[in-house]
């Protein structure tokens, strides 16, 4: 389980909700009925999983905002969402409509692509698990809760170039996870 320091007294950011630990952990739980809620709404269950991963990167890259019941509210975001892809998707047909001479069959990617983001997820939170703990704890100031790099050298007792290499190195492990999920294909073999 990921994992995140106190809050300092410094950066009194504590969310009513218990953290990122805890959004993650919420998340992860209500992930199943979120794509549930989805797929009823946009009648596809590979779009579905692709739009709660959408989700999920868009609060896994901005503070959170405090919200008394984090799963209701992960909930209606998930429904939003829906609603969000159903207007950009009727918006994009009918920008199309008139100059496609036929309707091509894409359904055949949807599942690939939401499979693919799934994993890629996975991957990164087991590098992410696997990370020595100041390390993850830096990355996550960082990337989960938006603290800067001097910011988090003050707060855990570090230069900032110590801050710095952390997150190399937590930067560097994601990546690896990504490139052992996606291995480069060789030239001139068919995928």
């Amino acid at each position: 389980m990921i994992t995140t320091p106190p809050e300092s007294q410094d950066h009194p950011r504590a969310e009513s909700s218990g953290g990122r630990a805890h959004f993650l952990q919420v998340f992860l739980s209500q992930r199943s009925q979120m794509e549930a809620l989805v797929s009823r709404r946009v009648g596809c269950r590979a779009t579905a999983a692709d739009l709660v991963q959408d989700l999920f990167l868009r609060f896994w890259r901005r503070p959170l905002v405090q919200v008394e019941e984090l799963s209701t509210y992960l909930l209606r975001c998930a429904g939003n969402i829906a609603i969000d892809h159903l207007r950009s998707e009727g918006a994009r047909v009918r920008g199309n409509e008139g100059w496609l001479p036929e309707q091509q069959d894409h359904s055949g990617c949807e599942p690939q692509a939401a499979l693919e983001a799934g994993n890629d997820l996975r991957h990164v939170e087991a590098a992410l698990r696997r990370l020595p703990e100041r390390t993850r704890q830096i990355f996550l100031l960082n990337r989960i809760h938006g603290r800067k790099y001097a910011e988090i050298a003050k707060a855990m007792g570090l230069s900032q170039s110590a801050v710095e290499k952390h997150m190399m190195r937590a930067l560097e492990a994601c990546k690896a996870s990504l490139r052992e999920a996606h291995p480069p294909r060789s030239p001139g073999k068919a995928p």
